[in-house]
């Protein structure tokens, strides 16, 4: 399996496969960068197709969370874990101390949070293991509401820049995935006014939806051909592709779910579209934005959290003009700002 030579490699700084034969554990991390800071990135336990899907997949999130946290003004690197297996099946406090094994000979190079199918108590006992965590109960705890949070304030700019308003009252929004952060992010926009399009794998969690906003519900594959003025992609990543994308009828993609565009070039196609793409990894900073201040010396501040995570409104409106007076993709033009910053920070 080449790892030098992946198209998503990007000169990583470390690629770590990790095993543990009493566990079970199987699981890579990948360190994009510490030039601004100590890696970090949550760990997602997936049932992947394969190994090679899986180090793409941990390729392409380290490499977002640098350029996330370099976007949202924060002294970190970037990085990434994933467990390969199916969580319904392999869940063990031994599996995940086993992982936090793992994460502390990296020696605080990276640290690891909740992602996908990873709750809180979860990385309560990798924590017993290492002190190489964040996200921890009793500090800044779960950050879907945060990242929901931010989300919302991007799905706000994203109008803002397109339709002139900032406000949701009456707009039709199409939200794809009804995890934790995109059922938090529903509840932000049908307090708005929002008319709610929702699909979901779980139909338990759409009929939440449908029960509490007054959402409609669609299949899966409905959701791109809905009339809807937004398109919010909150479930997993690539589904912006060359199937999906000829689909929509919203003029505006703003949702929360990672490396939403399976290529790059998927950027520019929505550009020729007349689509306002939202950089996934600037919208969806919230939830490392209230885990990075669970790092600082002076201690965890809720309100001090929250108004960082309020800033991504007004980074995505700078970054919405750039995008228009360089007539470049928005993806584009967020790649630009964060590697700018990243070599500054290596500079330095």
């Amino acid at each position: 399996m080449a790892v030098f030579n992946h198209s998503e490699f990007d000169n990583h700084e470390q690629v770590v496969y990790c095993s543990d034969a009493e566990t079970g554990l199987k699981a890579i991390i990948a360190v994009h960068s510490t030039a601004l800071g100590p890696a970090v990135g949550g760990c997602r336990l997936w049932d992947y197709a394969s190994d090679e899907a899986a180090l793409n997949d941990v390729l392409r999130l380290s490499r977002g969370m640098t350029y996330k946290n370099a976007m949202a003004g924060l002294p970190l690197g970037g990085g990434k874990a994933v467990i390969l297996g199916d969580a319904k099946k392999i869940k063990s406090e031994q599996l995940f101390r086993a992982f936090g094994r793992m994460v502390h000979r990296l020696s605080g190079t990276y640290y690891s949070a909740e992602d996908v199918n990873i709750t809180t108590s979860d990385i309560m006992q990798v924590h017993q293991e290492t002190p190489y965590v964040a996200g921890l109960e009793g500090k800044s705890g779960n950050p879907a509401p945060f990242t929901a949070l931010g989300t919302y304030r991007g799905v706000k700019a994203a109008a803002k820049h397109y339709f002139g308003s900032d406000d949701l009252s009456g707009k039709t929004i199409a939200v794809q995935g009804l995890g934790s952060v995109g059922f938090y992010l529903c509840e932000h926009l049908h307090k708005e006014g929002a008319k709610l399009i929702v699909t979901d794998i779980n139909q338990e969690a759409v009929q939440r939806a449908v029960n509490q906003f007054g959402a409609t519900a669609v299949g899966l594959d409905e959701i791109y051909s809905v009339e809807a003025d937004i398109y919010s992609p909150c479930a997993l990543g690539a589904t912006l592709n060359d199937d999906t994308i000829p689909l929509l009828k919203a003029k505006v993609i703003a949702g929360c779910a990672n490396n939403q565009l399976k290529e790059k070039r998927h950027g520019e196609v929505l550009r020729q579209q007349g689509i306002l793409y939202t950089p996934d990894y600037v919208i969806n900073a919230g939830g490392i934005i209230n885990v990075a201040f669970e790092m600082r010396t002076e201690g965890y501040n809720a309100d001090e959290s929250t108004a960082k995570v309020n800033e991504i409104y007004d980074t995505l409106l700078n970054l919405f003009q750039r995008a228009d007076e360089q007539a470049l993709p928005t993806s584009t033009v967020a790649d630009l700002m964060a590697q700018e910053i990243i070599s500054q920070g290596r500079k330095i």
